[in-house]
């Protein structure tokens, strides 16, 4: 029998919020998770059942791969029915890719999946993870009167902000301030009191079970134009063996130059199969390819939008639906569609 009081899950995958400083040479080590409780004694506090998996190694986060997505996702996927929420203890450099993963893989999730991270260690005496931690736990025990989950998303929590993780872009590496989401609102701030903005968090269909997803292509890569790129190099990229989809990381509002040797390689690609996305290389606003005469050129080569999509949602998403075998029409449709609230479409 399930206890009254909530229970968490912590799930630590590695990074810097789980280092702590060899005294000797000054080198950030990982440490075991027990030396958490001794860092954070509040845990203690709360009246919660907080549970704990460690990844054995730790993993930095650069070497963060889609396997390892799945590994999360088993966990999980193993535990959704012991615990009322998830927080994943993750380095904060690939942080918003596995979040923006997670939302794919996660189908219909209706409890919080909450990831959170540090500048920091946690052993230092000016940490971030601390708090970033301790408001984790209780946002991931958050429920309604009726018992329902307060976020039931994959979110990230830093820095006082909880962000829906497919909208989320880290923004900084030197500030606690790392992640921000551009193209959409907070889903709870964290002042003296957590405050969630009801209305912009996302639903699942209660008459549906979640779903978990395993599976990922990653024969994708993300291709960013900038002014004088050559003939030469767009034809390599587009023709590396295996390649499925391309994200196109466009200017402005969804524009490109309209050399026709330029169209014509994407319209080649686009033929011979390959999903071409075109997101903007700006951190805010999305693109809008039927605004300029440029953009137009792209739709007529057979570019489809990516509307206000973060690279790295996009880049997921599109890992994602190829990993599932769909074919190119399947995948164009779905890029096309707002899957985990990841786009927003006008």
């Amino acid at each position: 029998m399930k206890a009254d009081y909530p229970s968490v899950l912590l799930i630590y995958t590695g990074g810097t919020i789980g280092m702590i400083e060899n005294p000797e040479t000054g080198a950030l080590e990982n440490f075991n998770f027990d030396h958490l409780l001794k860092h954070v004694p509040e845990l203690k506090r709360f009246n919660y059942r907080i549970s704990s998996y460690q990844f054995d190694p730790p993993i930095d986060s650069s070497d963060m791969e889609p396997s390892l997505w799945a590994k999360i996702v088993e966990i999980i996927n193993d535990n959704y029915d012991n615990f009322d929420g998830f927080v994943i203890l993750h380095g904060t450099d690939t942080m918003a890719y596995t979040a923006s993963a997670l939302s794919f893989m996660l189908e219909n999730l209706a409890k919080p999946v909450i990831l959170t991270g540090s500048q920091l260690p946690i052993g230092t005496l000016r940490t971030d993870g601390k708090e970033n931690l301790i408001t984790s736990i209780e946002i991931a025990a958050a429920k309604h009167p009726d018992g329902t989950a307060i976020v039931p998303e994959v979110c990230i929590f830093f820095e006082n902000e909880l962000m829906r993780g497919n909208r989320t872009t880290k923004i900084n590496a030197e500030n606690f301030n790392a992640f921000r989401s551009f193209n959409y609102p907070a889903l709870a701030k964290a002042g003296i009191h957590i405050r969630y903005n009801e209305h912009s968090i996302r639903r699942p269909d209660p008459a549906r079970p979640m779903k978990p997803h395993y599976l990922f292509d990653t024969n994708v890569v993300v291709l960013t134009l900038f002014p004088g790129i050559q003939e030469s190099i767009i034809n390599s990229v587009l023709h590396v063996p295996g390649l499925k989809a391309v994200v196109l990381k466009t200017f402005g509002s969804g524009n490109a130059p309209q050399k026709e040797w330029f169209i014509r390689q994407l319209k080649d690609a686009t033929e011979r199969g390959i999903v071409i996305v075109n997101i903007t290389q700006c951190q805010s606003g999305g693109v809008e390819m039927g605004r300029y005469e440029t953009g137009l050129h792209l739709l007529q080569a057979g570019v489809i939008s990516g509307y206000d999509s973060t690279p790295e949602c996009a880049v997921t998403k599109l890992m994602f639906l190829l990993g599932h075998g769909l074919d190119q029409t399947e995948i164009r449709h779905r890029m096309n569609s707002d899957l985990a609230g990841e786009i927003t479409k006008e």
